[in-house]
């Protein structure tokens, strides 16, 4: 007898099979960018769980993605539904992103595993040796020691050894060279030693050497791989259907798209390809690709771009490019370039290996020839040989880094930062410029209602825009439930796209929109505005703000304040622009910037420039600067690029992370100190032949730790 899970399951068995048979493998994913709080989560899945054929609905707020258990088909209808809260969705494609999976780092992780198992393993038994086992009892404990490490070691140091390998083919070496070599001849001395009846066996050293070095890697590894590609994440935000015109309309995958096709864009469908409108007018939301705070009127024979949003009215668009010359592709090639770029960045570490390792190799073989020299003795020379090499192999060095990027990561997520790449921190460090997005980065991105509007006027457009998904009618109708006024009852209402919306009131006709529609000539202002008209009467102003954020002077104050020239990038008009730049202090504004051209814009302002941006347009950008910033209220494919992600609404992390990450490379330089004193105290112990491989072992483990403990000082930092 099976048991239920829940009512419906038992009224309707059979239909509710059918139905999770059918689901199975149809997850739908779209972006959110617009939900913030704990409301949203309710609000969202409420209303997609209502439509007919969704199974379930579940938000993610902290990734600001949707799952959707539904029919692939009723995917437009559920971007539209959303649409209807205020909210605009994405689809994402997710068999793209399950491509950005990490299996590195969970190979990583349990080779971690493994090694600390046998290594607490070996020790037990080495603990017998040491208290005084002697004959074949310790050979006996020698030889379970050995099958033990031996296929740990060879399991678990592979990282070590491929990399190793890898540079000697190309008569280079790397700081894998020196500890692969120190591991392998741990080994295979000890297996010696134990064949021979010898006292002393290494086989905890060999392990304790690789468990410490795993645990560096592991923390590297999961400094750099926090987020997914932001190539990954565009490739999932483009649109992969459209529906062709032709006898019927017809889905078709964009690849068999050709110049001259027209496709049908319903209102709250992404645009497919990039093409001219060939009938029809509508206002489109192209925020994602230029960063223009404002939708874009377009009528017949207008240019439009894949990645852009239809708000009011259906489209027809005549494709004018294959599906991959797409502008929407060219961003996403550029994201992937300046990500290649970007990675050749060399750290501190990196830098401190190409002078350590070569140096190790030299001390330790001059060790094994002066000892063969003086003594003959191959055996003694081999020990006191590997000895050297344990306790010089770098594993403070592969710590240092990695410890100290641990702490300032936690430190940081503390304070409201997520970094998703270690070596950013690094690079913020070196910072010398700021460069800020302006829509939604220094304002709050969205437009809103002048507080001036006069009560009645608002009364009367709030009947017009409570109808509308225009984002100003949205804003109308926000300011009205902010004020506590009901709009007025409107009737006959009907939507012109591109131009505005009207209706009757009192047997007299009202209307809302553009300028140019009403027969205004606007062109004098600066501001953003739509008109209301009602009757024969002189049409009315209705001025909307893009605030600015409440702590972004005081943010901008601190970092000029801190020596970093800061300047404003946009898409916006430089009329737009300017005003807003004068109230926050900020000199230099660059307006009316495409976003191809943005990543050569912060370039040209300086090869050590701090990006903080918000949009898809500001993507390339951001991979492309020296290090980046989003805010949490970025798309999520912006979010992917950036190098470190801010969870609240504050910009005053920024300085407060520049301030850490200044402290995070004191630290690694002070953990480098510790190395090399390290060094030049044991290094001469080692090659007086005063410490075997096992004490080399006891100090390589102890330097390892007072790196560690060293690092979490940042911890208790007050930045």
């Amino acid at each position: 007898m099976s048991v239920a899970t829940c009512p419906g399951c038992v009224a309707h068995p059979e239909e509710k099979a059918a139905q999770i048979a059918n689901a199975i493998g149809r997850r739908l994913i779209f972006s959110l960018p617009g939900v913030h709080c704990a409301g949203c989560i309710g609000k969202v899945e409420r209303g997609v769980s209502e439509l007919s054929g969704v199974l379930e609905a579940r938000l993610n707020l902290s990734q600001k993605r949707l799952y959707v258990d539904a029919d692939p088909n009723l995917s437009d209808l559920i971007i539209n539904r959303l649409a209807s809260f205020g909210y605009t969705a994405h689809g994402l494609d997710q068999d793209i992103l399950q491509k950005g999976r990490d299996p590195a780092g969970r190979a990583l992780l349990l080779r971690l595993a493994v090694a600390g198992f046998a290594m607490m393993n070996v020790m037990l038994l080495s603990v017998s040796v040491w208290a005084g086992a002697e004959g074949e009892t310790r050979n006996f404990l020698h030889w379970v020691s050995a099958f033990i490490a031996l296929p740990t070691v060879a399991f678990t140091a592979t990282p070590f050894f491929t990399s190793g390998m890898a540079a000697l083919r190309h008569a280079r070496l790397n700081m894998d060279v020196p500890i692969s070599l120190a591991i392998v001849l741990a080994t295979v001395m000890s297996l010696f030693e134990t064949w021979a009846g010898g006292e002393d066996a290494y086989f905890d050293a060999a392990l304790s050497l690789t468990f410490f070095l795993l645990l560096g890697r592991y923390l590297n590894h999961r400094t750099r791989m926090a987020a997914r590609s932001a190539a990954l994440e565009l490739a999932a935000l483009e649109t992969k259907t459209a529906l062709r015109k032709g006898r019927t309309l017809e889905t078709v995958p964009i690849e068999n798209l050709v110049p001259g096709d027209v496709v049908l864009v319903q209102p709250g469908m992404a645009v497919p390809v990039d093409g001219t409108v060939h009938k029809g007018s509508s206002d489109l939301n192209k925020s994602l690709l230029t960063g223009e705070s404002l939708p874009e009127a377009v009528e017949p024979g207008a240019q439009v771009f894949s990645g852009t949003l239809n708000l009011t009215g259906p489209l027809e668009i005549r494709v004018t490019g294959d599906a991959g010359d797409s502008l929407l592709r060219q961003i996403t090639e550029l994201v992937s370039l300046a990500e290649a770029a970007k990675s050749r960045y060399t750290g501190l570490a990196e830098r401190a290996a190409a002078i350590y390792a070569p140096m190790v190799h030299l001390v330790a073989f001059l060790t094994f020839v002066g000892w063969i020299w003086v003594t003959g003795d191959l055996r003694l020379s081999l020990n006191i040989a590997v000895a050297v090499l344990i306790i010089t192999c770098p594993c403070a060095l592969g710590l240092a880094v990695p410890a100290v990027m641990t702490a300032a990561v936690s430190r940081l997520f503390q304070a409201g930062a997520l970094v998703k790449d270690g070596a950013a921190i690094e690079r913020l460090a070196e910072v010398d410029a700021v460069v800020f997005d302006k829509t939604g980065t220094l304002t709050v991105g969205t437009p809103r209602l002048a507080p001036d509007t006069p009560d009645q006027t608002l009364i009367t457009a709030a009947g017009l825009a409570s109808g509308s998904a225009h984002p100003l009618s949205r804003a109308i109708a926000e300011a009205a439930q902010e004020r506590g006024l009901g709009p007025s009852q409107i009737g006959s209402v009907k939507e012109h796209a591109g131009r505005g919306v009207e209706g009757t009131l009192d047997g007299r006709q009202i209307r809302l929109g553009r300028a140019q529609w009403l027969g205004i000539n606007s062109s004098d202002t600066d501001s953003v505005q739509s008109w209301l008209q009602v009757g024969d009467a002189d049409p009315v102003a209705l001025n909307f703000v893009d605030p600015l954020r409440s702590d972004a002077a005081d943010t901008i104050k601190t970092l000029q304040s801190s020596n970093l020239p800061v300047t404003m990038l946009t898409g916006d008009r430089m009329e737009v622009a300017r005003p807003l730049a004068q109230k926050l202090g900020i000199e230099r504004v660059d307006a009316g910037v495409l976003p191809e051209e943005k990543l050569n814009v912060v370039k040209d302002h300086s090869p050590r420039a701090l990006m903080v941006g918000d949009g898809l347009n500001d993507a390339a950008a951001m991979s492309g600067a020296f290090v980046s910033i989003a805010p949490a209220s970025a798309i999520d494919a912006t979010r992917a690029t950036a190098d470190i992600i801010l969870l609240g609404n504050s910009l005053n992390e920024i300085p407060r992370a520049i301030r850490l990450a200044r402290q995070a490379r004191r630290r690694i330089l002070e953990n480098f100190s510790i190395a090399a004193l390290y060094n030049l105290v044991a290094i001469p112990l080692a090659i007086a032949g005063f410490a075997s491989p096992l004490a080399a072992a006891i100090a390589m483990s102890s330097s390892s730790i007072i790196v560690s403990l060293n690092a979490l000082r940042l911890m208790r930092s007050q930045a």
